[in-house]
């Protein structure tokens, strides 16, 4: 099995991290569009398909069936995935993702968020193995160019959108 893990440290509080990252929106807004991301469906940890699945928290349970169309060529590849783990407790959270049906043999994605009220750094590893046995193993080097760009542009979209929003949100506190 093969891992990749990346750290940011956002100028940000964990809350807002955490919040951010926790929704379908969030993921929406996080995935580069070079992927092509479609979310097809949203089933809720209750079982039933959302109708707005924007607003969906990603709680354990919770299954997202999405789409991806690489640089828009080729065929969309689906992928269902299920919220496995949510936690949360005072300078930490962390939620956990499996692939139950897609493209690779093996996805396990954390997403870790550890901080405070001014500053949170997220840890986001993958572990992994590709399809094929030996073919996908010999791959597994060149997968690494893949993730390096999708996690670099969450990291940076991350601390664009929240850096912005901490900050816009110090300048109105010290206003009042």
């Amino acid at each position: 099995m093969a891992t990749y893990e990346r750290r940011t440290t956002v100028q940000a509080p964990l809350e807002s991290v955490w919040k951010f990252h926790s929704t379908v929106a969030g993921l929406e807004a996080l995935t580069p569009d070079w992927l092509g991301l479609r979310v097809e469906a949203v089933i809720g940890s209750d079982g039933e398909r959302r109708k707005d699945p924007h607003s969906v928290i990603l709680e354990a349970g919770t299954e997202i069936a999405l789409s991806l169309q690489p640089f828009g060529h080729g065929p969309r590849q689906h992928w269902t995935s299920r919220i496995i783990e949510r936690t949360r407790g005072d300078d930490i959270a962390r939620f956990r993702d499996t692939m139950v049906d897609g493209p690779v043999e093996h996805w396990e994605h954390s997403h870790t968020f550890a901080g405070n009220d001014e500053e949170t750094t997220i840890i986001d590893r993958v572990d992994y193995r590709l399809p094929f046995g030996p073919l996908g193993t010999l791959a597994t080097p060149v997968s690494v160019v893949g993730f390096e760009g999708m996690f670099r542009q969450r990291h940076r979209e991350t601390r664009r959108v929240l850096e912005s929003d901490h900050r816009n949100e110090m300048v109105e506190r010290r206003q009042v």
